[in-house]
C-alpha cells in the first residue's frame, strides 16, 4: 500500500502541484490538504478518492505557487474620511506634521478591505485534473510495486509447498521409531508386570493415528492454492489474504506439534519463517 505520485500544471502565472503519499494501514485513512481553488469540493473529492484508493494511510496535497489573484483590495472611503478628519484635527492641535497622515489612516482597522475573487471554472477544472493525475501516477507506482510483491509471494508459497513435500521422507521413519520405542518399553516392563499384548497393539494404532499429519498437509495445500487464487483475482484481497495466512499458520503449528521428529521440526521452523515473510508482505496488499 506504500506509494508516491506527483503531477503539475500551470494556469496563467500560477503553478499547481499535487502529491500523493501512502503507508500501510488496515483501513483507508485519507488526509486532504487542498488549495482554496477546490476546497469547497472536498466532500465530493473524498468520495471519489476513497473508491480509488481502497486502503492505506494516504496523504494528498494540492498547493499553488506563483502570482495569486484570489483577493481584490479596496478602501472603505467613508471610514477613511472619518479617520483622516480625526487624525488631522489631532495633529493640528498638537502642532504635528501631517505628511504621514495618509499611511497612518490606511493602517487603521477595516480601512483596507479585501474580497475573495471567484476562481474561473477552467482553473478549478485544471486543479482537479492535476489532483487526479497525481492519483493516477500514484496507482501506477502501486501497480509496479504490486507486480514485484506478487512474484515474491508466489515464490514463498512454492517454498512452503516444497518444504511440505520434504516432510514425507521422514514420516515412515518417524512411525517406525515411535512403534519401536513403545515395543521396547513394553518388553522392558514385561519382565516385572503382566501386560496385555492386544492392548499394546490398540495403543500403537492410537498413537500412530495421533501422529498422522496427512490431514494437516491436505488442508495446508488447499490454503496455499486458495491464497494464490485470491491473489490473482481482480478484487482488493489484502484482508482476505491475511485471513488465509492465519489459517496456514494454524496447520503449520499443528504439523509441528505432531512432528515428534527432529528433521520435521526443522522443516516446520523453515515453513514458519516463510509464512512470517508472507504475512509481512500481505500488509502491502490492498
Amino acid at each position: 500500500m506504500t506509494g508516491f505520485g506527483k503531477a503539475q500544471g500551470n494556469y496563467k502565472h500560477t503553478t499547481y502541484t499535487a502529491e500523493v503519499r501512502s503507508v500501510n494501514s488496515k483501513q483507508l485513512d485519507l488526509v486532504l490538504r487542498l488549495n482554496s481553488a477546490i476546497r469547497d469540493q472536498e466532500m465530493d473529492l473524498r468520495k471519489k478518492l476513497a473508491s480509488e484508493l481502497v486502503r492505506g494511510k494516504v496523504d494528498i496535497s494540492l498547493f499553488a505557487e506563483g502570482v495569486h489573484e484570489d483577493k481584490m483590495l479596496s478602501i472603505n472611503q467613508e471610514l477613511f474620511g472619518r479617520y483622516a478628519e480625526m487624525l488631522k484635527s489631532a495633529a493640528d492641535k498638537q502642532g504635528l506634521d501631517q505628511t504621514s497622515l495618509l499611511a497612518s489612516v490606511l493602517k487603521l482597522p477595516e480601512v483596507m478591505q479585501s474580497e475573495r475573487k471567484e476562481k474561473p471554472q477552467e482553473e478549478i477544472d485544471l486543479a482537479i485534473d492535476i489532483l487526479f493525475q497525481a492519483v493516477k501516477n500514484f496507482q501506477e507506482f502501486r501497480s509496479a510495486e504490486g507486480h514485484q510483491l506478487k512474484l515474491d509471494l508466489v515464490d514463498r508459497l512454492n517454498n512452503i509447498a516444497s518444504l511440505m513435500k520434504q516432510v514425507e521422507q521422514y514420516e515412515g521413519e518417524r512411525i517406525k521409531t515411535v512403534r519401536q520405542r513403545m515395543v521396547d518399553r513394553f518388553n522392558d516392563l514385561k519382565e516385572t508386570v503382566t501386560l496385555d499384548e492386544s492392548r499394546l497393539e490398540h495403543e500403537l494404532v492410537y498413537f500412530i493415528e495421533k501422529f498422522d499429519v496427512t490431514e494437516e498437509k491436505v488442508r495446508l495445500n488447499a490454503h496455499l492454492k486458495y491464497f494464490e487464487e485470491t491473489m490473482n483475482s481482480d478484487e482488493a484481497a489484502g484482508r482476505k489474504l491475511g485471513f488465509i495466512s492465519q489459517e496456514m499458520g494454524r496447520e503449520i503449528n499443528t504439523l509441528g506439534s505432531k512432528a515428534n521428529h527432529a528433521e520435521i521440526q526443522k522443516i516446520v521452523v523453515q515453513m514458519k519463517d516463510e509464512l512470517e515473510k508472507i504475512k509481512e508482505q500481505v500488509l502491502n496488499v490492498l
